[in-house]
């Protein structure tokens, strides 16, 4: 893996891990968007071993998040911004187009970068997101995203990983917990663990936008199952993306591929072996690079 960073369209530098694969490139590229208060790492073990199939994979860091500039600008977190993003990611590397991953936030980000550069998106996997998103998930995300965490060492940025995740990842060890806390921390100057996203990025919408909000994502959920492979999957004890939700995905388009991820919450690592499985399937009927 090598760190790449570029320049945004107004001045940021943004930064994605670029994972080449060992022998030749037998695919197209793929571009992972991780979560709202997510980075790059989150895709620290989904990369490799798609870099292992033969596809460069690219996980992205979201401007505020990772080792990404912070936006003096706030109003400019959002996924519109997000999406232009890519698309200069993609220009400077000279990739016209590519598979798209994106998880929760990230898959909004997908919808949107199909709506303004259709042809860059040459496919889509959505991971535990859609077109309407539960009340229950909104609430638990805002109850942290945006907030000091109370925490003073790594034990501690364990724990609260655990605190704020345990209900999606029941199945997780004290191991991964701590690993957790490596992808949602960065190290302080004193080694001890700060919170890796600029806090100004959560800006809730007021309730009455809500049905509005809905109506334009499956406006644009449409638009990306129209013409290209999308693989939508959900963990089946999420509290964002219910059953009903993924159902109504898979009858808008042929195309729409839809798979349930057992005792995984929101959102999967992509590191389950069912994930693995549906994905090494959609990658191998994909065009080549």
């Amino acid at each position: 893996m090598k760190d790449f960073f570029w320049r945004s369209q107004d001045g940021l530098n943004l930064h994605a891990a670029d994972y080449m694969p060992e022998g030749r490139i037998k695919g197209l590229p793929i571009i992972c968007v991780p979560g709202l208060t997510r980075n790059a790492r989150d895709f620290s073990d989904f990369a490799p071993w798609a870099a292992s199939l033969g596809h460069r994979v690219l996980a992205v860091s979201l401007r505020g998040r990772g080792q990404s500039d912070r936006d003096p600008k706030p109003r400019r977190y959002r996924p519109d911004t997000y999406a232009r993003d890519i698309v200069t990611l993609m220009d400077t590397l000279g990739l016209a187009r590519a598979i798209l991953v994106g998880t929760s936030l990230g898959g909004l980000v997908t919808m949107e970068l199909a709506h303004i550069a259709p042809y860059r998106v040459a496919a889509a996997v959505l991971n535990d997101i859609g077109p309407s998103v539960d009340k229950s998930g909104i609430a638990r995300i805002a109850s942290y995203a945006g907030t000091a965490a109370p925490v003073t060492d790594w034990q501690s940025a364990a724990a609260h990983c655990e605190r704020i995740n345990g209900v999606a990842f029941p199945d997780f060890t004290e191991d991964d917990w701590q690993r957790l806390a490596r992808w949602t921390f960065a190290e302080g100057p004193d080694g001890l663990p700060v919170l890796d996203y600029d806090r100004a990025i959560f800006r809730p919408a007021p309730r009455w936008l809500m049905p509005f909000i809905e109506w334009h994502l499956w406006r644009r959920f449409r638009n990306l199952a129209t013409g290209r492979p999308v693989l939508a999957l959900r963990g089946a004890i999420s509290d964002i993306l219910s059953a009903e939700t993924l159902a109504r995905m898979g009858t808008t388009a042929p195309g729409v591929q839809t798979v349930e991820v057992p005792r995984v919450g929101h959102a999967p690592t992509l590191s389950e072996p069912a994930v693995k499985t549906a994905m090494e399937d959609f990658f191998a009927v994909l065009p080549p690079a």
